[in-house]
């Protein structure tokens, strides 16, 4: 009989928000080749020979405003989420972060410690969406962690237009948007042009025209601006949303050549043209974190309010809402009927 085990793996967290750990967390983040794709020594002078000189303390702060008396908002949630998988489908489930603790190795060697012998591996980036900066480089840490190791594995695909996933963040938004709200911001984590251009398998499709989003192609399948049109088309469907009462943005940039339209830009605009109540959800995100709660609900909250915007309401991401871990465990339950 097959011995099923399935490892979570998030983003991950500074282990304080003391300045010398948010150092070392950015350190380990920023030099991943799949995040900053640039020549190595490059990447090693910007790095360490500018952002680290600055950046750290700044972070420092902000994490301070969210940090939890029991850690991390991100590690606690992933951790819910998994003992909330777990018990949902009475399979073992282990928890990694691609960057910081536990990491990937860790949290292998903690998972077959609880499963004994595994002999069907799948792993589950903790991202709806496929980019280079997340799911890719979940995949490259893994392969290398599992080097070594005889046990057969596998990837759970992106689950951006999976119907319970996108049920279960219809609720969550149903259950949040106040009745006279006059637009939903679906506000996506950015990344470069250059990475979406990096992924598309065909070379020739993913930003080459204005509609390349709605053009089927097999650059779909790791495109992650068509997925993240495709999360908000499908929940502004399941909502009944007007195709004027909503759209989307992009925050957490660094630098330029990233994907428009800017959050931060779109809020400081929206008042002038007439949005006065606004919700936002960030569904990129799967768990709350620095980039939700301080970026979105704290900062943007002031942008969107100093432009004249009169309500605010931000939407908590998924995290270990019932709705949302049926819909993983569905997804955990399908992919293992499917062989290695």
């Amino acid at each position: 009989m097959t011995r099923q085990a399935i490892l979570l793996v998030n983003l991950g967290s500074p282990a304080s928000p003391a300045t010398a750990d948010v150092r070392a967390y950015l350190d380990e983040f920023l030099m991943d080749p799949d995040v900053l794709d640039v020549p190595g020594i490059v990447r090693t002078l910007l790095v360490r020979g500018l952002i680290l000189n600055t950046r750290p303390a700044k972070s420092a702060e902000a994490y301070a405003k969210i940090w939890t008396n029991q850690g991390s908002p991100l590690v606690v949630i992933s951790r819910e989420t998994r003992a909330a998988l777990e018990a949902a489908i009475d399979v073992p489930v282990g928890l990694a972060m691609r960057y910081g603790e536990p990491s990937i190795a860790h949290g292998i060697d903690e998972l077959l410690a609880r499963a004994g012998t595994v002999d069907d591996l799948l792993v589950v980036p903790l991202y709806p969406h496929y980019a280079m900066a997340s799911t890719k480089t979940v995949e490259v840490a893994v392969d290398a962690a599992m080097r070594g190791r005889d046990i057969p594995y596998r990837f759970l695909p992106p689950c951006y237009d999976d119907p319970g996933y996108l049920d279960a963040l219809a609720a969550k938004l149903r259950a949040h948007i106040p009745a006279d709200n006059q637009f939903v911001l679906f506000s996506y984590h950015g990344i470069p042009q250059r990475h979406v251009r990096k992924m598309d398998p065909t070379g020739a499709h993913c930003l080459r025209s204005g509609d390349c989003c709605s053009v089927a192609s097999e650059a779909w399948a790791t495109c992650y601006r068509h997925q993240v049109l495709a999360t908000m088309h499908g929940v502004a469907q399941r909502l009944g949303l007007a195709s004027d009462a909503y759209g989307f943005a992009f925050q957490s940039r660094l630098g330029g050549g990233w994907l428009e339209p800017f959050t931060d830009k779109e809020l400081a605009a929206l008042p002038g043209r007439g949005v006065k109540r606004l919700t936002v959800v960030c569904p990129s995100f799967v768990a709350d974190c620095l980039e939700t709660l301080e970026e979105m609900d704290m900062r943007g909250r002031e942008t969107f309010t100093a432009a004249g915007g009169e309500s605010f309401t931000y939407v908590p991401c998924l995290n270990d809402d019932p709705a949302w871990i049926a819909a993983l465990g569905d997804l955990c339950r399908k992919a293992a009927a499917v062989p290695a």
